[in-house]
């Protein structure tokens, strides 16, 4: 059917003067009559906007569906590829982000009327979104009122407790007269401004053109700036405001700004914008500041979830999403109906007055005006543990949290009884009956036989003497036993990443040692770190070492297992990705460790030296420790049928190539699809190494001279070589000879070696088979990463990639024949420095074999700091050295482009071939060096491609993969000139 936009403003019909009109509704739908206007109206929000304008053509009752505002806004925002331009309708604006003929938007001042059609949903929401507020400003007075309280007072009977709405802390604050919509428009009407989350992407407009459609529009639930990174685009408004005295208290401020989650935002919004109702992220406390306006709010305590409102939680990565309406509808459709008990505790925000909200309360926020506002989350030592829990592994606390005990089931409920809890108090009727449309975790809970018996449903679910309480300590009691956190799922909506968690924690205590013991309860919580210390020192016992201080109790570090420095030892436990992802970490490390020694590689003095390795077992309340050079299947591992591979007779079973095998088998696969389902083990492999000295780099990066700093890109470049060349182990597969196959498990296809290249070593097999099979579903992936990857080149990312990367094979043949070591890994956290204090002075470190010099490209020079070891080399592998560039660019180099060249010059090996004229004409991008470097952060298991936008974020605006390519990796063709 031919497109048909004309026609695009519709109207509810206007009333009959006569006869009422027959309903046209069942003829105009046909089937579709059955289905409520609301259901209908959510189905079309899930088409194009040109499938809309189609269907707009199908009848009458469609046609007036088809071309409701609210409908247009949606559409609008979820197919948003640029920052918003309002064109005075949101259906004028989805046609201009369509880039269609000026024609189209003649047609959009001819609507088309229609009688004998009525729809109170429509009705309602037509009246939200011309409904005025002014006379909606009545205050109850529940929420408690003070004025320039003292901190004391404050910490006494309001952190951690309750609500507070205090007057006079922004008094002198500069944003008090400057921050109006004029002055803001005159000095940053072009800066560009974050917008509230209506979509699953990042939408921006600019502040005049917002400030434009504050006066024109007419929407239910109207966008309003929510800005994170204002200190980014008008950093001047950061120096207007201070964060008050009462939460100067932040332990994220520890973290570096790249590293730290969104904590403050600019609030600007008009009449019937706000915040519908939530939880602040990840249970953090919050104090919100109005400038101009007035904002009405409503808040409950934790545990209660508002009406209306439903939790969902997601049970393999305890993600937790809120579905409710609109903060406008709610007041209007919701609040009626409540009782006198069942009312929030209300205000109404004027102007200059604060309003706390501490850690886990419900809130839902509704702007009666025009409002500017800044507000600011924060943990401190109230809702530290908390933080904590709520980042922990699993999906049951997650639900109490918010939900109390209609987050619980008849399961739940044993497990209680189980460990002992006194249960004397009764759960309400109101909240029991509420149960089924309130929370919801994975799958609906069965409905009662009758709804309305609250002691049938109470019964049902063992819930009839449970009394939801917010403390960590009964809170604590929900989590999964059986979860670990270094490898179970991360959910997505967690304030910050795993390895970034893990830094925190570390951090603070570094950092804050006087807050230990708030540390510990806290990394108990989210680490389980009372167990791995347990573990740590059963593996010291064993091997006689002494047993771990009050000061080495938390692991070190953000690394993906765990690791402990006891006296003169490092001591890593294997966990990452389920135990035999451990069993092939360690035994390629210790194939490693034996092959450096046996070709006597200089790279030897540059690795600590392995002491002990083993693995410990927990059976029947008893640790077991089972010492293991990686040569053979330990008995313990040999009793355990989980192993996946059929391993060879070889001098290391659970080696490299055992390691690849397994790496391409799970090639992507989802954890779940892959058996790692977060579940603990009982058996984990560790190993001993000596500590070393000094300092590791990413404590140091800030405070490097920039002779150091490129010092540590010649010393990495020298190691790099000495690892690239060293031999790779024997796979036991014969080179393939011309006419023979090579198999790509991943779609059963099969490649032909052409009778003109030259032999083919087998063990690019594996490696181009795990290439393949992780470019399965890869756009999903990226889009579920989502900012700041820009959309527009998720979406060409098919085509830039090869669709078969067996195209790099004879880059491979012409210039490595055979695979090399990989590190994989080398990172800021896994360098270590030491200090000499003069020139040409010696600097003794500990090594293998006793002391050896440290490194310097500069004899003579005054170095203050110098690298001397490589750590962890657990993420081994085997495939194109141009991987190991990855994490040394983005990661300790920052993208800067000298220290890739200082880099490069030491390294000194050849990662590609000269072209030919020809190949130059052409423009072969398999022969380019940037491409492959760029091929492989796409398919990387980790998001760099987040890390490669947040270090070059005018690359958030490139129209192509080629346009990043060059930028991040352009270097590397000069090189490919100039040393092959």
């Amino acid at each position: 059917m031919e497109v048909n936009l004309e026609n695009s403003t519709s109207e509810l019909p206007p009333e009959s003067s006569a006869e009422m009109p027959k309903d046209r509704r069942r003829e105009a739908l046909g089937n579709l009559c059955v289905l409520p206007d609301e259901i209908l109206c959510s189905i079309l929000t899930s088409l194009t906007p040109l499938d809309v304008a189609r269907l707009s053509c199908v009848s009458s009752v469609i046609y007036i569906l088809c071309n409701e505002e609210p409908l247009w806004m949606s559409l609008c925002l979820n197919n948003v590829k640029r920052h918003i331009e309002y064109q005075g309708s949101w259906k004028k604006t989805a046609l201009h982000q369509l880039d269609l003929p000026y024609q189209y938007y003649e047609t959009c001042k001819r609507p088309l009327h229609f009688n004998g059609f009525n729809s109170l949903f429509l009705y309602r929401r037509l009246y939200r979104c011309y409904t005025s507020l002014n006379g909606f400003s009545f205050d109850g007075g529940t929420i408690e009122r003070k004025e320039n309280i003292y901190l004391e007072e404050f910490q006494r009977d309001y952190d951690g407790q309750k609500p507070v709405l205090i007057s006079g802390l922004s008094d002198n604050w500069p944003a008090r007269k400057s921050w109006t919509t004029e002055q803001l428009s005159a000095k940053y009407g072009d800066a560009k401004f974050r917008l509230s989350q209506r979509s699953s992407q990042k939408i921006t407009m600019k502040f005049k053109d917002y400030l434009s459609y504050m006066q024109i529009q007419h929407d239910e639930d109207p966008l309003y700036i929510f800005d994170e990174k204002f200190g980014d685009s008008a950093p001047d408004l950061l120096k207007d405001y201070t964060v008050p005295h009462l939460f100067q208290e932040d332990y994220f401020d520890i973290l570096d700004s790249e590293k730290r989650p969104p904590f403050r935002w600019l609030i600007i919004g008009p009449e019937r914008s706000g915040a519908s109702w939530h939880v602040d992220p990840a249970l953090s406390s919050a104090w919100n500041t109005l400038i101009s306006g007035r904002k009405r709010w409503a808040l409950y305590p934790p545990g209660r979830v508002p009406s209306g409102v439903t939790v969902h939680v997601n049970e393999e990565d305890g993600d937790v999403n809120i579905d409710g309406p609109s903060s406008l509808q709610w007041w209007l459709d919701f609040y009626p109906l409540l009782t006198d008990a069942e009312k929030p505790i209300e205000c109404t925000q004027l102007p200059g007055e604060t309003i706390f909200v501490p850690s886990g309360w419900w809130h839902c926020v509704l702007n009666l005006e025009t409002t500017i506002a800044v507000t600011q989350n924060f943990v401190n030592s109230k809702n530290f543990e908390f933080v904590c829990l709520d980042m922990s592994p699993g999906y049951r606390h997650k639900g109490v949290c918010r939900a109390g005990v209609l987050a619980l089931d008849e399961g739940s409920f044993e497990d209680l009884k189980k460990n002992g809890l006194c249960l004397d108090n009764k759960l309400s009727s109101f909240d029991a009956t509420r149960k089924e449309k309130r929370l919801k975790i994975c799958q609906p809970l069965e409905d009662s036989e009758n709804e309305n018996d609250t002691n049938s449903l109470s019964k049902c679910h063992g819930l009839g003497s449970l009394e939801f309480s917010y403390d960590i300590n009964f809170l604590a009691m929900f989590l999964d036993k059986e979860r670990d956190h270094y490898n179970s799922l991360w959910a997505s909506g967690n304030c910050i990443g795993q390895r970034e968690m893990r830094e925190w924690l570390w951090k603070l205590w570094l950092g804050r040692p006087e807050l230990r013991d708030l540390i510990w309860k806290g990394a108990c919580i989210a680490l389980n770190a009372g167990k791995w210390f347990e573990r740590v020192g059963e593996i010291c016992a064993f091997h006689g070492l002494p047993s771990p201080l009050h000061d080495e109790k938390l692991p070190v570090g953000t690394g993906s297992n765990p690791v402990y420095l006891v006296a003169d030892y490092a001591i890593k436990i294997f966990v990452e990705d389920g135990l035999e992802a451990s069993l092939y970490g360690l035994g390629t490390e210790l194939e490693f460790y034996s092959l450096l020694h046996k070709v006597n590689s200089p790279l030897k003095n540059y690795i600590p030296g392995v002491l002990a390795s083993g693995i410990l077992l927990f059976e029947n309340g008893l640790y077991t420790v089972f010492p293991w050079d990686g040569k053979g299947i330990p008995e313990v591992i040999a009793n355990c049928n989980f192993i996946s591979i059929k391993h060879k007779k070889t001098d290391f079973p659970f080696g490299v190539w055992s390691k690849k095998q397994f790496e391409c088998q799970n090639a992507g696969m989802s954890p779940c699809e892959s058996g790692n389902s977060g579940k603990c083990s009982l058996i984990w492999p560790y190993i001993v190494t000596k500590r070393c000295r000094g300092n590791i780099y990413a404590e140091l990066r800030d405070t490097l001279p920039w002779e150091d700093t490129l010092n540590l890109a010649s010393f990495l470049g020298e190691k790099l070589h000495n690892l690239h060349i060293v031999p790779c182990p024997s796979s036991n597969a014969s080179l393939l000879r011309v006419g023979e196959q090579i198999e790509l498990p991943h779609d059963n296809r099969f490649l032909e070696i052409a009778a003109d290249k030259i032999h083919i070593a087998a063990e690019w097999n594996l490696f181009i088979s795990t290439l393949n099979r992780k470019r399965k579903d890869l756009s999903d992936r990226l889009t579920k990463w989502g900012d700041p990857i820009p959309r527009k080149l998720i979406e060409k990312v098919a085509e830039y990639i090869p669709h078969d990367f067996a195209e790099f094979l004879d880059i491979f043949e012409e210039v490595c024949k055979s695979c090399t070591w990989v590190h994989s890994d080398v990172m800021d956290d896994n360098i270590y420095m030491t200090q000499c204090s003069s020139a040409g002075s010696t600097c003794h470190l500990l090594a293998e074999d006793g002391y050896v010099n440290c490194y310097s490209s500069n004899r003579g020079q005054k170095h203050s700091w110098h690298p001397s070891h490589i750590l962890d080399f657990s993420n081994l592998s085997i495939g194109d050295p141009i991987l190991d560039l990855i994490p040394i660019h983005l990661d300790i180099f920052r993208g800067d482009s000298r220290l890739l060249k200082q880099f490069l010059k030491s390294y000194g090996l050849a990662l590609g071939r000269k072209r030919s004229l020809n190949e130059l004409v052409k423009d072969n991008r398999f022969h380019r060096l940037s491409y492959r470097a760029m091929c492989y952060c796409i398919l990387h298991d980790d998001n760099i491609l987040g890390a490669i936008f947040s270090l070059w974020k005018e690359l958030k605006t490139a129209n192509s993969w080629e346009e990043v390519e060059e930028t991040v990796w352009g270097d590397l063709n000069d090189y490919l000139a100039s040393f092959c």
